[in-house]
């Protein structure tokens, strides 16, 4: 299957991951043929047993298709024909109602114990529909220590129909005991070329426009589609892309430090910011609060629930929109890093050609090395709470000296 090949059914979205998408249609495989054997599907026995297990692990790195994997993989196991994207098992699977899949995720920073518990009561029960009751943590790395153990015992002694599915960058995301349980597949970073005619084929992005968001992105693929539509998250990824060239002085350092916070802020506060007003209207409305009702009793504690969950959603979007910025600024110097060793790849930043050959000449390589690991630092700090612009301020200072 080459990089331009459309997969089909379910799987049409996962991108660049041609052997995960063969295992895991083989297991669902599997699943129908167990399925089969104990009465409640026909059908015939096609797939090994072993091909099938109650716990997966999907990790990669940002943008590789965790999440798309497992819905798809979701969709699969409750879908009649094994994930055909046409039937209503599939669409309901892949938009997170069907009755029997369960997508827990977290705009926040962490998924509590409360969370966990009431996952594992979910789990216990008995799928409506006679097939599998799926439970899809999309944000496993997000578990708290105690959340974590809440699921382990599930996950240690499932109901028979039950299979979870967690996705994390890595596994050492992961607690060991979870991990140890369940069967890991790790996905790549897909080639730009694969992205890019995603953005054609599905998007209707000009070729030109999807080549430039794929590479920019590095593969991540929500990442390039709102590069390749959104003008604006387009210009402020090149203001970011400016701090490199603008390294004089300790106070022209400073200054681009706080550039790059307040545009991966503004870009951040733009992704949640119109979700946010939506939500906050539709609890009103729900509740009776508008102009010229009274408000009931109970509106404002409810009111102040969401308030305080979105002001969490927006920490996060804004940690991950800086982090997003360091991502961009490694790949500057990963550029900087491939001339100067006259490697034969692809540019990230192929516009910057000229920008990033001048860098090149004018530094050394070993000083490359040290500015990605100025970068690297700032984000594993930012990930321990470190305040972003602090970490930032540090990062450019040493880029400067680097």
């Amino acid at each position: 299957m080459t990089a331009d090949t459309e997969t089909p059914g379910v799987w049409a979205d996962l991108v660049g991951q041609e052997r995960i998408v063969e295992i895991l249609r083989e297991a669902a495989e599997a699943a129908a043929a167990r399925l089969s054997r104990s009465g409640s599907h026909t059908g015939p026995d096609v797939a090994p047993a072993d091909a099938m297990t109650h716990a997966w692990l999907l990790t990669g790195p940002p943008g590789s298709g965790r999440s798309t994997a497992a819905r798809a993989f979701a969709a699969a196991l409750q879908c009649p024909s094994g994930g055909c994207g046409k039937c209503s098992a599939c669409h309901t699977a892949l938009a997170a109602t069907h009755a029997d899949v369960e997508v827990a995720n977290t705009r926040t920073l962490s998924i509590g114990v409360a969370d966990a518990r009431a996952l594992v009561s979910r789990a216990s029960r008995h799928p409506a529909g006679g097939r599998w009751q799926v439970m899809v943590v999309e944000d496993a790395d997000r578990l708290t220590e105690q959340a974590a153990n809440a699921l382990l015992k599930a996950i240690e002694e499932p109901t028979p129909r039950t299979v979870w599915l967690l996705c994390a960058p890595a596994v050492d995301d992961v607690l060991p005991t979870i991990r140890s349980r369940c069967r890991h597949l790790s996905l790549r970073t897909p080639p730009t070329t694969a992205v890019a005619a995603v953005l054609v084929r599905r998007d209707g992005v000009d070729p030109a426009m999807a080549a430039f968001a794929a590479r920019a992105a590095q593969g991540h693929i929500g990442r390039a589609r709102r590069l390749a539509t959104d003008e604006q998250a387009r210009l402020r990824r090149h203001d970011v892309m400016q701090l490199p060239l603008s390294l004089g002085r300790v106070s022209a350092a400073i200054t681009a430090a706080g550039d790059l916070v307040k545009a991966a802020t503004e870009d951040a506060t733009e992704e949640v910011g119109a979700l946010a007003a939506h939500e906050t209207e539709d609890m009103k409305r729900a509740l009776g609060v508008g102009a010229g009702t009274r408000q009931p009793g109970n509106a404002s504690a409810q009111l102040k629930v969401l308030e305080d969950e979105q002001k969490k959603r927006a920490t996060r979007a804004k940690r991950d929109g800086i982090d997003r910025a360091l991502i961009d600024l490694a790949g500057f110097y990963r550029d900087v890093l491939a001339v100067q060793a006259g490697a034969a790849v692809e540019l990230v930043n192929e516009e910057m050609r000229d920008a990033v050959t001048s860098v090149a000449r004018h530094s050394s390589a070993e000083g490359t090395l040290r500015r990605i690991d100025a970068v690297l630092a700032a984000r594993a700090a930012i990930d321990v709470n470190v305040a972003p612009l602090l970490a930032v301020e540090a990062m450019t200072v040493a880029l400067m000296s680097g």
